[in-house]
């Protein structure tokens, strides 16, 4: 991968930890800057209750304030952007940043991880991002926790075949 001229910033929403996992790899990979999304208020991630919590705020499109962003996004000119799945889709902070930034002209690449299946995460999201987004590439990371030595070097293979 050449970003060497161009400024990278990989965006992201982890609630247990897994897409974090990827963000990070591949911020390290590319010396990009890193933005992690912050619900102002941010559920439990133990229990019964997450699922039930996460998937009503998915069912309802739901759109939680954010936290002040550390990074402007509109500053880069790439964005890599990720996202757990959940109930076969993209998570409601995720909703939140789409509606908040325009991310017209910017180079955009999209990952998602899930323990199942992908579902419609990665079709969500580039609905969500318009016909106006020029999306690179995408990319779906399975079992980030049990298999993260397997994941790291596909996320790794995954950002270096990709010509800025």
């Amino acid at each position: 991968m050449n970003a060497k001229n161009k400024k990278a910033l990989v965006i992201y929403y982890s609630l247990e930890g897994n897409t974090e996992i990827i963000a990070k790899k591949i911020a390290e990979t590319i010396k990009a800057d890193i933005l992690f999304l912050k619900p102002k208020k941010e559920m439990k991630s133990k229990g019964f209750m997450k699922f039930v919590w996460g998937g009503r705020q998915v069912m309802l499109k739901k759109e939680p304030e954010l936290l002040p962003f550390e990074k402007n996004p509109e500053d880069y000119d790439i964005l890599i952007i990720g996202t757990p799945v959940w109930m076969a889709t993209f998570t409601p902070p995720l909703r939140s940043f789409f509606k908040s930034v325009n991310l017209n002209g910017k180079k955009v690449l999209l990952f998602c991880t899930h323990d199942g299946g992908p579902g419609k995460t990665i079709e969500n999201m580039s609905k969500m991002l318009g016909d106006d987004a020029n999306i690179l590439s995408t990319m779906e990371f399975n079992r980030v926790a049990r298999e993260k030595e397997i994941n790291l070097k596909k996320c790794e293979e995954w950002i270096n075949s990709i010509k800025f």
